[in-house]
């Protein structure tokens, strides 16, 4: 005898706007590649063209390179003034700045036990990995090159940069295998940020993709990375991150510390918790800012894809606001 439908059973229906899972530990699994191939053209799909051309990255600006003199018109940007041009011909002339024509960037991908954690369409470990393919396969056309620094806190393994859609392919999967790291042991970001310094590498593009919880300790190795090269923030994010919901008795544990404590989620916790977790994420974001990395946040809950176009969509209308008139004091 079949028992009749538990009416309040609820069938789990796929969310279309999450990336794939990146369960599997093995490079030869079928279900990985399947993973990585549906990323790809997600990315593919959605956003090539919509982001860049060929010789920019994910951060619109002027370039890095300085290229000729023009005169002055107005609207131009003050920064970019060639004061030497100026003095010779007594009239005002802005240099002209070109894209770099290869563009290496650098991803410190942080795997730490925080982001296997995740209570909505997916794993904060699966969104960093969505994070890495985006910034991958929207930057590596024209002979542009990609490498990555994997940080668990249990061990950090460096990816050359190289070009080429064959490497691309063995990078995300190096990064979407990286061995979860043991019950108990801390992330090392700073650490991972701390390795971009050393060799020197040529001017590009460092990207950081972490949930950034716990002490802020990176500041100093992040400001140096900016000395020499554009950054990016990408903040990965659970909605248990922000707030707790109203669930009653609760066991929680910290999977970086390994302790273990029960609490009871009264509206006094929830808000204690919310108010604190707004604080820590103000700090961070701050932090970010003054080292000169614009932040881009995504979270489980939400289409990954959309907040990364709204992202690049923001940045390009700033910076054309920014430069197209100086306000009246």
């Amino acid at each position: 005898m079949t028992r009749p439908p538990d009416p309040r059973a609820r069938e789990t229906v796929p969310d279309p706007h999450a990336p794939p899972s990146f369960r599997s530990g093995e490079l030869t699994d079928p279900h990985l590649t399947a993973a990585l191939k549906t990323l790809e053209l997600t990315v593919r799909r959605r956003l090539d063209g919509v982001l860049h051309g060929d010789h920019l990255g994910l951060i619109p600006g002027p370039g890095s390179e300085p290229g000729e003199a023009r005169a002055y018109q107005p609207g131009d940007d003050v920064r970019q003034m060639d004061w030497s041009v100026t003095a010779r011909t007594t009239h005002p002339h802005v240099r002209q700045m070109i894209a770099d024509r290869e563009l290496e960037t650098w991803m410190v991908v942080d795997l730490s036990a925080s982001l296997d954690f995740g209570t909505a369409a997916c794993q904060k470990r699966d969104l960093a990995v969505a994070a890495a393919a985006a910034i991958t396969h929207l930057t590596m056309g024209g002979g542009n090159r990609v490498g990555a620094v994997v940080a668990t806190g249990e061990q950090m393994q460096r990816i050359p940069a190289r070009s080429g859609r064959v490497h691309a392919q063995s990078l995300l999967r190096s990064i979407a295998t990286t061995p979860h790291p043991r019950d108990g042991v801390r992330g090392d970001l700073r650490g991972a940020i701390e390795s971009l310094r050393r060799p020197q590498r040529k001017r590009g593009l460092a990207v950081v993709i972490s949930d950034f919880l716990g002490d802020i300790d990176w500041q100093r190795s992040l400001r140096a990375i900016s000395a020499r090269h554009d950054l990016l923030a990408v903040e990965v994010l659970d909605p248990r991150d922000i707030a707790l919901p109203d669930i009653g008795d609760v066991v929680l544990h910290d999977p970086e510390t390994g302790r273990t404590r029960e609490f009871s989620v009264t509206p006094q916790l929830r808000a204690d918790y919310a108010a604190a977790a707004q604080r820590h994420r103000e700090e961070v974001e701050q932090t970010l800012r003054s080292c000169g990395a614009p932040v881009l946040t995504l979270q489980t809950d939400r289409d990954w894809i959309a907040d990364v176009v709204r992202f690049v969509s923001t940045r390009r209308h700033s910076l054309g606001a920014s430069t197209s008139r100086v306000p009246r004091q």
